[in-house]
């Protein structure tokens, strides 16, 4: 089985680690041609989990976009949301013809407000039964480590999300699947909305007390907006929903909460997207749905909150004590 793996960061290289560990051919596209001729002539991505060893005989690099899709009957994204529009530019919808597409993306495309799910199959004519997204909680970091991990495949073809779960299961990742695919992608962009919080008030000096209720208040949230924008049954306390929001919202590998983190003890908004290394998803994820919310008109103060710091240069502490006023 082929399958193709579009990106060159973290996440994608703990995919491709997940992967390799099945009978699979991956053709792995990335734009930097520097990584490419490290990781064919060293087995490893110079620039990212550079301890991972990355098995030649399963894995080719391209710099080809489309020699890299063909013959593949998976496709597996893995770039900043904020960057797809720009990379997939090149591509045909003739390209993503008979494939099946699995978003790795826990983001928005910026310019249309749209998960990346729909973006993708208004772009490039894909069925929506031919495609699903993965949902944690699973940092890369700890792939690297094989650490013992866990995916939701969601699509709403349920095959799809049954025969995908099946590839990314392996000694050290459990998988499952579920058919709730926009329910997943939207709380999966909420909670790195979340996570940039709970880093701006730990910051501010806000102690474990405070942060689990942000936490538990923010689950309320999610649920508020995922009821109303994509409303389905659901059990928004697995692994899927709140497991994911958990991990992200806590753990030191976490770049948003990292980057709250630094906004919280009083960098700039530019200077600590110039001190980070990775991007921050929840930096561009607040603007898409605050600007979705303008309509939709869910109660959600963490999302004001975190929309003021970042994008109205509200004050910290002010921000702070009308975000305490609303939790309970």
């Amino acid at each position: 089985m082929n399958i193709t793996v579009i990106g060159g960061g973290s996440w994608a290289t703990a995919l491709i680690k997940i992967l390799s560990e099945k009978n699979v051919k991956i053709k792995w596209w990335l734009r930097d041609e520097v990584a490419i001729n490290h990781i064919k002539k060293h087995h490893h991505n110079p620039s990212y989990l550079s301890g991972v060893e990355l098995h030649p005989s399963k894995i080719k690099p391209y710099k080809s976009l489309k020699e890299s899709l063909k013959n593949s009957e998976w496709v597996l994204l893995a770039i900043p949301a904020a960057f797809i529009e720009e990379a997939l530019a090149p591509a045909d919808p003739a390209w993503f013809v008979d494939k099946k597409f699995i978003s790795g993306v826990k983001g928005m495309i910026p310019s249309t407000n749209l998960l990346v799910t729909d973006w993708f199959s208004e772009k490039y004519n894909i069925p929506r039964e031919n495609m699903g997204a993965i949902a944690g909680p699973c940092h890369a970091e700890e792939v690297a480590l094989e650490k013992q991990s866990y995916l939701t495949i969601a699509s709403e073809g349920e095959k799809t999300a049954k025969d995908f779960a099946e590839l990314m299961a392996c000694r050290f990742v459990k998988t499952s699947y579920i058919t709730d695919l926009n329910g997943v992608e939207y709380s999966a962009v909420m909670k790195n909305i979340v996570a940039l919080a709970c880093g701006i008030t730990h910051g501010m000096g806000a102690g474990d007390n405070f942060q689990a209720v942000m936490v538990s208040n923010a689950m309320l949230e999610i649920e508020r907006l995922v009821n109303k924008i994509a409303p389905s049954e659901r059990t928004i306390n697995s692994s899927a929903y709140l497991g994911d929001l958990l991990v992200t919202a806590y753990s030191q590998f976490s770049r948003n909460r990292t980057f709250g983190n630094m906004l919280g003890r009083g960098y700039s908004v530019k200077t600590a997207q110039m001190e980070m290394k990775m991007i921050a998803e929840g930096y561009y994820a607040t603007k898409c749905i605050h600007e979705l919310n303008k309509t939709l008109k869910v109660e959600m103060p963490i999302l004001n909150f975190t929309y003021g710091i970042l994008y109205k240069n509200a004050p910290l502490k002010k921000s702070f004590e009308t975000l305490k006023g609303k939790l309970i």
